[in-house]
């Protein structure tokens, strides 16, 4: 595994790659794996011939600066795994690699980024927007994975790839979940251990409310019953809980006409913010 630090480096690397006709995979991160990450990584091993994993703290998506310092991060251990796994190459710049100037690109998604994560978290997605374009200027992959916990960054990206052609397939990946449902998350790790027990409430909301809609429920009582269950776990405070569609993210009121389907939902846990979704028809 080489580690590189620069995209004169990635450039240089994968150029033999594409001179041999090489897929190349690439699994974009900000750190702190866990084994949702290995699981893209092992998708990634198994439709490339060599995959890039990067690294990188993303500062112009936090709108909360103190979230952004708290980010959890474990080079070492991270590094440690992936060369574990067989990865050919990660990409680790810096702040001033990626953002020589501040940027002042502003991207706008339209409506998919004015409700849920993009309301909650003003200026968000166009932080992720020009990240992600310039990881994917640099690396130039053939395929790109992502996990479906964070469904509405993925909506973005794939809109983001559609409208400027970039040349990569965007592949997703199911969620990957803790034995008590707990979405994998990097922020778990800022969990303590109470906190830790408490968090797989937002799992079993999501799976009580897909039950009642599939039973045929009506959903603003089924949103109202999962307030109540929130209301007996005062330690989690719940922000949003939606129903939506899983390609516009328009919000719903029902299951009536539409086949793509997801409750999204975003919950605090003291400070720690987690969010998670859940599919209506899988």
């Amino acid at each position: 595994m080489k580690l590189l630090r620069t995209k004169q480096e990635v450039h240089h690397h994968l150029e033999i790659s594409r001179i041999n006709n090489t897929t190349i995979g690439f699994v974009p991160t900000m750190g702190a794996l866990h084994d949702g990450h290995m699981d893209l990584v092992k998708k990634a091993k198994e439709n490339s011939g060599v995959v890039i994993v990067s690294i990188f703290v993303n500062p112009t998506q936090f709108n909360n600066k103190k979230d952004f310092e708290n980010y959890p991060k474990t080079l070492n251990k991270d590094l440690e795994l992936l060369d574990k796994s067989g990865v050919d190459f990660v990409f680790v710049p810096s702040n001033q690699e990626i953002y020589p100037s501040v940027p002042s690109l502003i991207i706008d998604f339209g409506s998919i980024d004015k409700v849920l994560e993009g309301a909650f978290r003003p200026g968000h997605f166009n932080g992720v927007g020009i990240v992600v374009s310039k990881l994917l200027n640099i690396v130039k992959p053939h395929k790109t994975f992502f996990g479906q916990k964070d469904l509405q960054q993925v909506a973005i990206i794939k809109r983001l790839v559609e409208d400027l052609y970039f040349d990569t397939e965007i592949v997703i990946i199911p969620t990957v979940r803790e034995a008590d449902g707990l979405a994998m998350s990097s922020r778990n790790l800022r969990l303590d251990s109470e906190q830790r027990k408490i968090a797989p409430t937002i799992y079993k909301a999501l799976t009580f409310a897909k039950d009642e809609l599939l039973a045929g429920n009506n959903w603003f009582d089924t949103r109202e019953k999962v307030k109540s269950m929130y209301a007996k776990e005062p330690e989690v405070r719940l922000e949003y809980f939606e129903l939506i569609s899983s390609v516009s993210f328009e919000i719903l009121d029902s299951l009536k006409g539409h086949s793509n389907i997801a409750i999204c939902t975003a919950a605090y846990l003291g400070e720690i913010r987690l969010i998670d979704n859940i599919s209506i028809f899988d």
